[in-house]
């Protein structure tokens, strides 16, 4: 499920995003029973229990006692809800890395950091890169990471391409370990369950396989397929061996170039 932000009301989304002073906190009298962002709050605390499919102003109203129609008075609709929701949950992101140990160093905490927020709130996900939400914390992490990278005294227009490179490479590396331990649930079974049928059946449909894709089997005979341990499940293992070594070798990569 891939949901796109910025489809709400641009100029209702962004003076939300961007409200900085929260009139609700400053206004005169009692405060209301609900504000902007304990409605987000809880919208993030749904998304995390039931991903995207699960969130909308009903789900988010039962989370505060409330129907969904009492939550429109905040937010418009469940569209800028997402924009909200996902712009607040990146303050959870460090930003301060400290240079002194070199770039190479702080873009490797980093990424790390960045595998590990997307693990405890997979549904980021799902909310496409294709057109970005535009609001402050976005900006603080973009921020973030530029000042790692102008640590490689690289150009502006190397750099740019290079936040491109890596947030798409930690995206898309977490993404399999975030929909592997969503399956189970999903599908009813677990991945021992689906690798063991599916592998028993190809050898029985493809008894040439070996002879078919020869370096595949290689790959088998090498032991390449073989995890050093056992106790992680397979995927997520097999994710976090690929993420350290593609990460090195897109860092090697940066590193050769500023040399």
């Amino acid at each position: 499920m891939v949901v796109y932000a910025g489809q709400g009301d641009a100029r209702r989304s962004m003076g939300l995003l961007w409200r900085g002073a929260r009139t609700e906190d400053v206004r005169p009298g009692p405060k209301p029973a609900l504000t902007v962002d304990i409605i987000v709050d809880a919208a993030i605390t749904v998304a995390d229990s039931a991903g995207m499919a699960g969130l909308s102003m009903r789900t988010v109203g039962e989370q505060l006692g409330r129907t969904g129609m009492a939550l429109y008075t905040y937010v418009p609709s469940k569209n800028e809800l997402v924009d909200l929701m996902y712009d607040k949950v990146l303050i959870e992101l460090p930003t301060d890395y400290d240079l002194d140990a070199g770039w190479r160093t702080a873009a490797t905490a980093w990424a790390w950091d960045h595998w590990a927020f997307y693990l405890k709130h997979p549904w980021v996900l799902q909310v496409s890169q294709a057109r970005p939400v535009l609001g402050p914390n976005e900006y603080v992490l973009l921020e973030t990471l530029l000042r790692i990278l102008f640590a490689t005294g690289l150009p502006p227009k190397m750099v740019k391409r290079l936040v491109g490179t890596l947030t798409g490479f930690v995206r898309g590396a977490v993404q399999v370990v975030a929909e592997s331990r969503q399956a189970p649930a999903a599908t009813g079974m677990s991945d021992d369950e689906w690798w063991y049928t599916r592998s028993a059946l190809l050898m029985e449909v493809a008894g040439d396989f070996a002879e078919q894709f020869p370096l595949v089997t290689l790959l088998d005979s090498e032991q390449a397929y073989q995890m050093e341990d056992e106790t992680v499940p397979y995927l997520e293992q097999e994710a976090i061996e690929t993420f350290t070594a593609g990460l090195a070798v897109i860092l090697d990569g940066i590193e050769a170039r500023t040399t």
